[in-house]
């Protein structure tokens, strides 16, 4: 059996003790609320925020991985200024996204710079992020499973190349899958180089 085909309890022999406990970090622009072109009137930097669509799948998937394997140990981790951080957290709260997914309201966290979320996952033990934009997995270093969603992307391209150590899912079907099928992270291993 591979080592993604595991199940259960892992033990680290090198350091003898159990797994870390996993955490998943997700994005928020793009893999929960889907983009749509800036000039509609569902654009979520248009006029009417709260009407943009959720990524079909993203609540009951979150609400699945919420309860296993993560164990409400999942983050939104956002860029945003003040105004896009507002309409975030009004657009979770109208569409009742903590209630539907178990993830905590607390653990929802906004950064100013793209690259400023290395700091949070690595403060938060991170082990598992999902993200639409590759430059954002690229600044991960501490995070073991980075995942490339494409599903969220509306009409914009996805990227020409993938590094190898990016997982790209377009559905969050897909995302699941690939999580639950991730092998389990030893606490001192660091994440694959970009």
């Amino acid at each position: 059996m591979t080592a993604a085909g595991k199940r259960g309890s892992h033990r680290d022999e090198r350091a003898g003790h159990r797994d870390a406990a996993p955490v998943l970090g997700v994005d928020v622009g793009g893999v929960i609320i889907a983009r749509v072109a800036a000039g509609a009137d569902t654009s979520f930097f248009g006029s009417q925020p709260l009407t943009t669509p959720a990524v079909e799948g993203v609540f009951a998937t979150l609400a699945l991985l919420t309860a296993e394997p993560f164990g409400q140990r999942v983050h939104l981790v956002s860029t945003a200024g003040p105004r896009v951080a507002r309409n975030t957290r009004a657009w979770l709260h109208h569409h009742e996204f903590f209630r539907r997914t178990g993830i905590p309201a607390t653990h929802l966290h906004f950064v100013r710079k793209r690259a400023d979320k290395a700091p949070v996952c690595t403060g938060l033990g991170i082990t598992h992020f999902i993200d639409d934009h590759l430059d954002v997995l690229e600044h991960l270093t501490t995070v073991s499973h980075r995942y490339l969603f494409l599903g969220g992307l509306g009409d914009a391209p996805a990227p020409a190349e993938t590094p190898p150590w990016a997982t790209v899912a377009d559905t969050w079907t897909e995302l699941a899958v690939a999580i639950r099928n991730s092998p389990p992270v030893a606490p001192d291993t660091p994440a694959p180089a970009p």
